[in-house]
């Protein structure tokens, strides 16, 4: 074993044993009442919080969050060897066999020179050799979990490999047209079930639209959120530079030094 992996693997055990440390008698009282129902929402909040990281290019906050990651999957995976349901050393033997698996181009024989075929070929072995095919359905395996535009794109995914897709933009445009259209005509009957169902339609074909565009949905959307923030906060600025604030101008006046910022491209 070279000198780094040994490094690497003294550093991975003292966090188990740290982990186990913490859950075990006399550990911490926090530590110890968690569950992997407890951990769910913390999980989800550090992913996003890596995510976070990589996009901002900040490499030692990036550091700081995958071992946060780090530290709630080996707490979770402890909690299920204290069940004896499995251990952590299958979960990394088992992540570890079914990547030589799936990649045969590299581990084994198999000549793959594009990302389809690596793709078609992943997506072979998961059915035909993992017996991971569906049984009623080709969407029965997309998470209940998943973050609703998330789910949305992983739903036009699995459906658009059988070939249920639109064949070009010019149609998906005319969907989204008719869409807008019934949610205007579902304002007008002023049913609020209605327009919910209709703006969920509307979202649905946006989706459809910036996959066909190849366009993660998700990052268009958060680039977007961070776009807005920080125009706002610049509108702020700009009042409180002024002695005005949000709360004492009028709509209008915000609307115009919300434009000026939109020209400058802030």
């Amino acid at each position: 074993m070279s000198e780094n992996r040994k490094t690497l693997s003294e550093s991975f055990l003292r966090l188990y044993e740290i982990v186990r440390k913490l859950r075990a008698p006399g550990g911490c009282p926090w530590d110890r009442e968690q569950t992997p129902s407890t951990l769910r929402t913390n999980l989800v909040e550090e992913v996003y919080e890596c995510i976070d990281a990589i996009d901002n290019d900040d490499d030692d906050n990036l550091k700081e969050e995958l071992g946060d990651i780090f530290l709630l999957v080996t707490m979770i995976g402890e909690m299920k060897e204290e069940e004896n349901s499995f251990t952590l050393e299958e979960v990394l033997n088992e992540i570890s066999d079914k990547l030589i698996r799936r990649h045969p181009h590299v581990f084994g024989d198999v000549n793959k020179e594009t990302v389809e075929e690596v793709l078609d070929q992943w997506e072979d072995i998961k059915e035909n050799i993992e017996g991971k095919k569906h049984t009623h359905s080709i969407l029965e395996r997309v998470p209940k979990a998943l973050p609703p535009l998330e789910r949305a794109l992983k739903i036009q995914k699995k459906v658009s490999r059988v070939g249920f897709d639109w064949p070009e933009l010019t149609p998906i445009w005319e969907k989204v047209e008719e869409e807008i259209n019934e949610v205007k005509e579902a304002i007008k009957r002023n049913n609020k079930r209605d327009v919910e169902c209709e703006i969920g339609d509307l979202l649905f074909t946006i989706v459809n639209l910036s996959r066909l565009l190849k366009i993660d949905p998700t990052v268009a959307l958060n680039n977007t959120n961070e776009k807005f923030i920080r125009r706002f906060q610049l509108l702020e600025e700009t009042l409180r530079n002024r002695g005005d604030s949000v709360e004492n101008v009028s709509l209008e006046e915000m609307d115009r030094i919300w434009n000026e910022l939109k020209k400058e491209r802030v």
